[in-house]
């Protein structure tokens, strides 16, 4: 019975994080909505430097959950005796996970020593490890990443907050992404651009709404995937289709990212190209998303990554100044393509490499980069106490409710009448 009731609190991890992000939303967006109908007299760059700062807040706590409590997780160096089921369902997909053994294997006292994270023959500390240059002073760029994981979008954020530019974080979405409750409607007030694949790509739009940034002086640190969906390698329709179309325009059939879509980069860099600094070129790797027979598999979701041991994860930066970049749409899709064939074989040897001292790193020296307490708890502290002193009094728990329901369907109205 305790050791039913260890699995099911550690199959559980994931729900303390989902309850405090998601229950935070409400207090979140009425102090944006205080703050935005208060500024509406004053000039623009006033209202934009708050809601960065407020962005900040609420982003730091995001990272406090994916790094800081993610951070510390047990690494058993005894075997079991036998080898049985694993702690998690999907464990076999090839991933780390927690072998069961026999009754005089693992013990009760043992799992409840995993599950607190207290060592058991050592702990394993989750790791950000920096290939590149990352500048260390605040940059207006553009972040062109692949994209594999519903990760990703936070990964630019811990880039972001090592610059300390993590206000300023504003991403190209996927347009049904804008249906998310309050969500929706605050990431485009805050910057996002939501965007329509294929001849549906709003381009009129997108170009409009970043030129008013650039008028504004708006800090811009404009994350791209231009794949435009995630890698799967279990997904083989998709890549087939993405390297036949490779392969029918000309261009370099890739293994690990799918072929890249221009428009977007191209409306973004042709829109602000004398306000940028830089392009800001990332490769994502994780550790442990390969099986035993040498295949990749799926990448971690955000769930997975908050439940399980957290892999490491190896981020090659390459900046790319943009006096570099061509400007002209034909040329800015052979450079985009040429830099996701650099992206695809720092994957290959990544993933596929024979030598054991090549395979699981970028080529370089790496940086182990820890987020510090002091920049997470804060936010964390602050926003959920405001959510806590909400919930203890009817006026404030009634106000909290309407928050959620009316917040969503006007934002939903919102987003709807300006797409």
């Amino acid at each position: 019975m305790l050791l039913s009731l260890v699995l099911h609190m550690y199959s559980m991890r994931c729900v303390l994080p989902a309850a405090v992000l998601l229950g935070t939303a409400p207090t979140y967006v009425l102090v944006w909505g205080a703050w935005r109908l208060l500024s509406a007299f004053l000039p623009a760059r006033f209202y934009q430097a708050v809601d960065d700062r407020l962005y900040c807040i609420y982003q730091n706590m995001v990272l406090f959950f994916f790094e800081n409590y993610t951070g510390v997780q047990p690494r058993l160096r005894r075997p079991p005796p036998t080898l049985g089921r694993c702690l998690l369902p999907d464990s076999s997909e090839g991933r780390s996970c927690f072998s069961l053994g026999s009754s005089r294997g693992l013990t009760g006292s043992d799992l409840l020593h995993q599950l607190s994270g207290a060592p058991l023959g050592g702990t394993r500390h989750m790791e950000v490890l920096l290939y590149g240059d990352l500048p260390k002073n605040k940059e207006n760029i553009i972040y062109l990443a692949n994209h594999q994981s519903t990760v990703d979008w936070i990964i630019a954020d811990m880039l972001a907050v090592r610059q300390n530019a993590l206000g300023h974080v504003r991403y190209v979405l996927k347009d049904g992404l804008k249906w998310l409750p309050l969500y929706g409607c605050y990431f485009s007030q805050h910057g996002g651009i939501y965007v329509k694949r294929s001849a549906r790509f709003n381009e009129k739009g997108m170009r409009r709404k970043l030129q008013s940034y650039v008028r504004a002086g708006t800090p811009m640190y404009l994350v791209i995937f231009p794949e435009g969906t995630r890698y799967n390698p279990e997904l083989t329709k998709v890549l087939s289709a993405s390297q036949a179309f490779a392969a029918q325009e000309g261009l370099a059939v890739l293994k690990h990212v799918l072929t890249p879509r221009v428009k977007a980069t191209h409306v973004a860099f042709d829109s602000m190209k004398h306000y940028l600094d830089a392009i800001y070129d990332v490769t994502v790797a994780f550790e442990g998303t390969v099986d035993d027979k040498g295949q990749r598999r799926e990448a971690p979701s955000m769930v997975e990554f908050l439940c399980k041991e957290c892999p490491k994860i190896h981020i090659h930066i390459d900046r790319i100044d943009k006096k570099d970049v061509p400007e002209e749409r034909v040329c800015l899709r052979r450079w985009l393509h040429e830099r996701f064939e650099i992206k695809d074989k720092l994957l290959i040897e990544f993933y596929d490499s024979l030598d054991p001292e090549r395979r699981n790193r970028f080529p370089g020296k790496s940086v182990n980069s820890k987020l510090s307490l002091k920049k997470t708890l804060p936010s964390l502290l602050l926003l959920g106490g405001l959510t806590a002193g909400m919930l203890m009094t009817e006026v404030g728990r009634r106000l909290y409710v309407k928050t959620w329901v009316c917040g969503t369907l006007v934002g939903c109205l919102w987003v709807g009448i300006k797409a």
